[in-house]
C-alpha cells in the first residue's frame, strides 16, 4: 500500500511543480482530488496493517488449536501403546464388569413395559424397584401381605397344627 502513498505524493509534487493554484476552478478540483486520494491511501494503509495483525492472530490461534488437538487426540493415536503399568492405580475390585452382573426382565404391572432389574435388588428388602417409564412400583420393599408373619420365613403361610 506504500505504493499508493508514493503515487499520491508524486501527484502532489507534480501539482506544486506545475504551479497549479487552488484559487482557480481547475486548480481547486485537482487539489481536492489529490486530498481525497491521500485520505484513501492512508485508510488503505491502516486497513492493511489491521489485516496483517488479524492474519498473525488467526495463525497463532490455529497453532494453539493444533496443540490442543494433539493433546486431546493423542490418546486415540497411542491406543495400542498402553502398558499394564498404566493401570496400576485402579483396583479391579472397585469396578464391576457389566458382564458379571445378571439382570431379570420383569413386566411392569401398570404400563406393561419390560424392565431389566439387577438380580441383587430382588433380595434387598430396603429398595423399591420403580418402572422408569410410568414410575409405578414394580417391587416394593414393604412386607407382602401374603407372607407368613408368624415365623418370618417368607412363605405364604403355615398349616396350623
Amino acid at each position: 500500500m506504500k505504493y499508493l502513498s508514493e503515487e499520491v505524493a508524486y501527484l502532489r509534487g507534480l501539482a506544486e511543480g506545475l504551479e497549479i493554484e487552488s484559487e482557480t476552478k481547475e486548480g481547486k478540483i485537482i487539489c481536492k482530488i489529490i486530498d481525497v486520494l491521500e485520505n484513501m491511501a492512508d485508510t488503505l494503509d491502516d486497513m492493511q496493517e489491521d489485516y496483517d495483525e488479524l492474519v498473525e492472530y488467526v495463525e497463532n490461534v490455529d497453532e494453539d488449536l493444533a496443540d490442543i488437538e494433539d493433546i486431546l487426540y493423542e490418546d486415540e493415536d497411542d491406543e495400542d501403546d498402553f502398558d499394564d503399568d498404566d493401570f496400576d492405580d485402579y483396583d479391579d475390585e472397585d469396578y464391576e464388569d457389566e458382564d458379571e452382573l445378571s439382570y431379570i426382565e420383569m413386566e411392569c404391572p401398570n404400563c406393561g413395559d419390560l424392565v431389566n432389574i439387577d438380580e441383587e435388588l430382588l433380595f434387598d428388602d430396603s429398595v423399591d424397584v420403580i418402572c422408569p417409564n410410568c414410575q409405578a412400583i414394580i417391587l416394593s420393599s414393604e412386607e407382602d401381605e401374603n407372607e407368613c408373619s408368624g415365623c418370618g420365613c417368607g412363605c405364604e403361610g403355615h398349616e396350623e397344627k
